[in-house]
């Protein structure tokens, strides 16, 4: 008797490695679950070693810093807490786990990965425990889980983009001594998006451009210091703080359809970037500010 005639037809489907599955595939799970669950002891033991083992550790202490760079890095920790979930349920979906689980497990990821880290601030005499850094990443798994449960989509996505600011090289040591340093540390730079895809929210027969969203900003410049601004030479050019609130066009790059497996895994790695596009601005001194592209 033949081997097929043996084994189901439903056990002879195979599922390409690039496709979700339809149903759990343990292989798959326990591959997700040993890649995670490595991932997270190297980030880990790799974050301490750059970043914590040289300054004193104690007790497990608070730190307020909710009043820093007019809470720019919070708007960062919301936006990486929704990613690593949004990526998370992606992962879980891959395996085929039922729907729920794979929503709040996958969702979960980008949270329990920045607790490990404000745990590490909170036995570091230099930082501490933040309360305001986990209400920003619960805040961004939130929006990850939130939509896959209400859509079974991610209709609002979070961008990011950035630019030299000119302020870095006043504080090198603060703001970033390199470009790579800068992108990373001077928030003066960073604009963080809420990109929304209109399509999604009308009539499915809408003739509506699918690809193009709205597209929501914030931003802060003129920051020197966490709190305040150090005091600079006389001969520096003094900088005034202030936060920027943008509205511009986007392209939601998922919307776009094509064959092309390189396309789409470039489309894939690339959606966090906001597209660079007009802008209008307008900041918390009243001043508007148009910017013919915007990045």
């Amino acid at each position: 008797m033949l081997l097929s005639q043996l084994v189901p037809a439903s056990a002879q489907d195979t599922i390409s490695f690039f496709r979700k599955a339809d149903h759990y595939i343990p292989a798959r799970g326990r591959a997700i679950g040993i890649g995670l669950g490595v991932t997270y002891v190297a980030s880990m033991t790799g974050l301490y070693t750059l970043w914590y083992k040289d300054y004193p550790l104690g007790n497990f202490h608070g730190f307020d810093d909710n009043e820093e760079w007019l809470q720019v890095d919070k708007v960062g920790h919301f936006s990486s807490a929704y990613y690593l979930g949004k990526w998370g349920i992606d992962l879980m979906q891959w395996t085929g786990m039922e729907r729920k689980q794979a929503i709040w497990k996958g969702g979960a990821i980008g949270w329990v990965f920045l607790t490990g880290i404000e745990v590490f601030d909170g036995f570091s005499d230099q930082w501490g425990f933040s309360t305001g850094d986990m209400i920003a990443n619960t805040a961004g798994s939130a929006l990850a889980i939130g939509q896959e449960l209400a859509w079974d989509e991610q209709r609002i996505t979070i961008k990011f983009s950035y630019h030299p600011s000119g302020i870095a090289g006043y504080r090198p040591d603060q703001l970033g001594a390199s470009p790579t340093e800068s992108l990373f540390k001077d928030y003066n730079g960073q604009t963080y998006w809420l990109s929304a895809n209109i399509h999604s929210f009308l009539a499915d027969d809408s003739r509506f451009p699918k690809w193009l969203n709205a597209a929501f900003g914030y931003g802060a410049d003129g920051m020197t210091g966490a709190r305040s601004n150090i005091d600079l030479p006389a001969s520096y050019k003094p900088f005034e703080r202030q936060r920027q609130f943008y509205f511009a066009p986007d392209i939601d790059l998922s919307k776009i359809k094509t064959n092309r497996k390189g396309l789409q895994t470039l489309f894939s790695v690339i959606g966090f970037l906001k597209f660079p596009a007009p802008a209008f601005e307008i900041n918390d001194k009243g001043k508007i500010n148009w910017h013919i592209l915007y990045f």
